[in-house]
């Protein structure tokens, strides 16, 4: 059922998910300052790729407040963005009995896009 749904996810926008987060992971990169972000924006593009039969885990042991710290300013500068963004898509493809799996895995990436940091992907 993964491989089925990874197939129909990458058809119907997975795809476009994909390269909008690796475009802004590059962009982010060029700067020194942006590495962080500009990981983490891989991250989520590698998720968003093929998020069937993968799950979010919190990092084992403590993050640390530098964690914390990059999460708030990832939050105000574009994480609540790309959340709204999953909410919209995720509630619009619940609707159908057909979509929710897919709203599923927008609700998992609307968790990643919130905080980031001290979180990885299994």
């Amino acid at each position: 059922m993964n491989f089925i749904g990874n197939i129909i996810w990458l058809i119907f926008g997975g795809i476009a998910i994909f390269i909008e987060y690796l475009v802004s992971g590059f962009v982010m990169c060029c700067t020194i300052i942006g590495i962080p972000w500009g990981l983490q924006c891989f991250k989520l593009a590698f998720l968003a790729l093929l998020p069937f039969g993968k799950q979010i885990n919190v990092t084992a042991g403590n993050p640390g407040c530098l964690s914390t710290l990059m999460n708030i300013i990832w939050f105000f500068i574009g994480g609540i963005w790309i959340a709204l963004t999953h909410l919209l898509f995720g509630i619009l493809l619940a609707i159908t009995i057909i979509g929710l799996p897919f709203a599923k895995q927008h609700f998992k990436l609307m968790s990643l896009a919130l905080t980031p940091f001290g979180r990885e992907v299994v």
